[in-house]
C-alpha cells in the first residue's frame, strides 16, 4: 500500500478518510516490519544481529506511533464540514444512541465515570469519563450540533444563551433553566470519551479519542454582559456521522414528550437507529442500557409507562411486553406505517 496523500478542495481537507488511510498505512508499515524482523531474527542465530533487529524495530513503532499521533492531532484539529442534507436537528450517531452514554437517570447527585467502559450494541467499545449524561443533556448537545451546522465543525459557533434554551425547552425561561444550561454546557465540556467500532469481519472502522482525546466540546467560554456562549465542537463529529451512521429524531415529537418520562426520548433515540417496521430489544439490556438499578418489576412499570407516551405520540403504533424465543423478557415495539 503507498503512502496516501491529504486530498484538498478549496484549500480544505474534504474528507476525514484521508486521515484514516494515513493511519491505516501506517499499521500496515509497522506489522510488516515487525514481521521482517521476526524473520530474519528466526534465520540468525547471532546475539548482536537479533539485538541490532530488535533496536531497529522499537524505533520503527516508536516513530509509527508518533506519526499516529501528529495525524490524529491533525483530524482533531482541522474543522471539517458535516452534510446532513435536508434536516434541521435532531441527528445523533447511530453507536451514541446505542450506548449507555446517555441514560434516563433520576434528578440528584450523578454517577461519575472515570474511563469507564459504557454498554454499547454491537462491534463497539466505548469509554467515557465525565458525569453520567442524561435526556437534557443529549437535547442540548443536538441543539449545538444544529447551530454548528452551517460552519465547518472545529470552528467557534457564537450563540445567544436565550436561543439556544427555547430550542431545546418548552414553557417559561428563568434562572433556573439558564442555571441548568451552564451547568449543562460545562458538563459536555469537562466530558471525554473514547469510541472504536469495528465492522462485523472484525476489521477496524474507525477510533476517536485514542491518542488525542475526544472532548462533546472542545472549547467553551462565557460572555455574561451579550449572554453568549461560544462553543467549538471536536471535528470528529463528521467521522461518527460518516457512512450515514446517525439516527434522524422527530424533534417536534421528542420536544411534546411530557415531564418525568424521560425514558420514552431514550426509546425514540434507539427506535430511530433502526429502519425495522418491528423492534424488539430484551429488558436485560435495556436496564442496563439506561442506567436503571431499582428492581426489573419497577423498571417494566416505568417502561410501560415510556412506550404509552410514545403510543400517544405515535411515534410507535403499538408495543408489547413479551418472552422471547428463548422464554428471556422482551420489548417489541412497532413503527408506524408510511403512507
Amino acid at each position: 500500500m503507498s503512502e496516501p496523500s491529504l486530498t484538498r478542495n478549496s484549500g480544505r481537507i474534504t474528507q476525514s478518510v484521508a486521515f484514516e488511510d494515513r493511519l491505516e498505512w501506517l499499521r500496515e508499515k509497522a506489522a510488516k516490519t515487525e514481521a521482517a524482523a521476526t524473520s530474519d531474527v528466526s534465520l540468525s542465530q547471532s546475539p548482536t544481529t537479533s539485538n541490532r533487529l530488535n533496536r531497529s524495530l522499537v524505533q520503527l513503532q516508536r516513530k509509527a506511533t508518533e506519526a499516529a499521533v501528529q495525524v490524529e492531532k491533525k483530524q482533531a484539529e482541522t474543522p471539517q464540514q458535516l452534510f446532513l442534507p435536508g434536516f434541521d436537528i435532531g441527528a445523533f450517531p447511530n453507536r451514541l444512541n446505542r450506548s449507555s452514554l446517555i441514560a434516563p437517570i433520576a434528578c440528584g447527585p450523578r454517577k461519575f465515570h472515570r474511563q469507564a467502559a459504557m454498554v454499547t450494541r454491537g462491534h463497539c467499545v466505548l469509554e467515557y469519563t465525565g458525569e453520567q449524561l442524561d435526556e437534557a443533556d443529549c437535547d442540548l448537545i443536538m441543539a449545538l450540533i444544529a447551530f454548528a451546522q452551517p460552519f465547518l465543525i472545529g470552528n467557534p459557533v457564537l450563540l445567544n444563551r436565550k436561543q439556544l434554551l427555547r430550542t431545546i425547552k418548552s414553557g417559561r425561561i428563568g434562572s433556573s433553566q439558564y442555571d441548568w444550561l451552564h451547568r449543562s454546557m460545562k458538563r459536555l465540556r469537562e466530558a471525554t470519551l473514547f469510541l472504536e467500532v469495528r465492522k462485523k469481519d472484525g476489521a477496524l472502522h474507525y477510533v476517536v479519542g485514542k491518542m488525542v482525546s475526544f472532548n462533546i466540546l472542545k472549547d467553551l467560554s462565557f460572555n455574561g454582559d451579550s449572554e453568549t456562549y461560544t462553543y467549538t465542537l471536536d471535528p470528529r463529529w463528521v467521522l461518527m456521522f460518516g457512512n450515514r451512521e446517525y439516527s434522524l429524531i422527530n424533534w417536534e415529537k421528542r420536544m411534546q414528550i411530557r415531564r418525568g418520562l424521560n425514558m420514552a426520548k431514550t426509546l425514540q433515540r434507539l427506535l430511530a437507529t433502526s429502519a425495522d417496521s418491528v423492534q424488539r430489544f430484551a429488558l436485560d439490556d435495556l436496564k442496563a442500557q439506561m442506567a436503571y438499578a431499582s428492581p426489573m418489576r419497577k423498571f417494566q412499570e416505568a417502561l410501560s409507562a415510556a412506550c404509552k407516551e410514545l403510543e400517544r405520540l405515535e411515534i410507535v403504533s403499538a408495543w408489547r411486553l413479551e418472552a422471547s424465543t428463548k422464554g428471556k423478557p422482551q420489548l417489541v415495539m412497532c413503527r408506524p406505517a408510511v403512507a
